[in-house]
């Protein structure tokens, strides 16, 4: 009985650690190349996703690079649209990048479609301290609600409250600044 017991909760593990650790063997990073947009943002650290929040980045574009992806933001710094240009490297971990900027931050990619959503977790470590935040991107400037009403349910599970989690699609988000 008590090997019974064992071998439920390795299999139970197994199965959470796959989910856990993105999408598993069946996400295929080439599909993510392309133009986005920012839809929702979430994080247990609200300052961070706020106005003049470091975290409140606008996502224009991902670029699919061999070991790496780039990514093309903006922000609004004394009221103008910024660009900012990162790059996440590839880490030991399948599906699994990390980059640094304002502390040291890896990300998976939790659910895609490909062709309309794409949601982040990220985990962020500086002196210290950690906060989270996840996104919702998508190809096109809005979202339906059954997608976006996912995500929270998503973000709630992570431990993010609601209050925490903020809708994009009605604030400036820079889409003048677009190419």
């Amino acid at each position: 009985m008590k090997l019974l017991l064992l071998c439920l909760g390795l299999i139970l593990v197994c199965v959470h650690a796959e989910e856990a650790s993105s999408m598993g063997r069946n996400f295929n990073v080439e599909k993510i190349n392309g133009e986005w947009y920012t839809i929702i943002l979430a994080s247990d650290k609200r300052a961070k996703i706020e106005e003049h929040g470091i975290m409140r980045l606008f996502v224009e574009h991902i670029h699919v690079l061999e070991n790496s992806l780039g990514f093309k933001f903006h922000t609004v710094i004394d009221e103008e649209c910024s660009e900012i240009f990162l790059v996440a490297d590839k880490t030991e971990k399948a599906g699994e990048y990390s980059v640094t900027y304002d502390g040291f931050k890896k990300f998976t990619v939790l659910k895609t479609d490909y062709d309309n959503y794409i949601m982040f977790h990220l985990i962020n470590e500086m002196n210290g301290e950690t906060f989270q935040l996840m996104s919702l991107y998508g190809r096109e400037p809005d979202l339906n609600s059954d997608i976006k009403e996912k995500f929270v349910k998503l973000c709630e599970e992570h431990g993010i409250i609601r209050e925490n989690i903020i809708d994009f699609t009605k604030t400036n988000r820079c889409l003048q600044a677009r190419e």
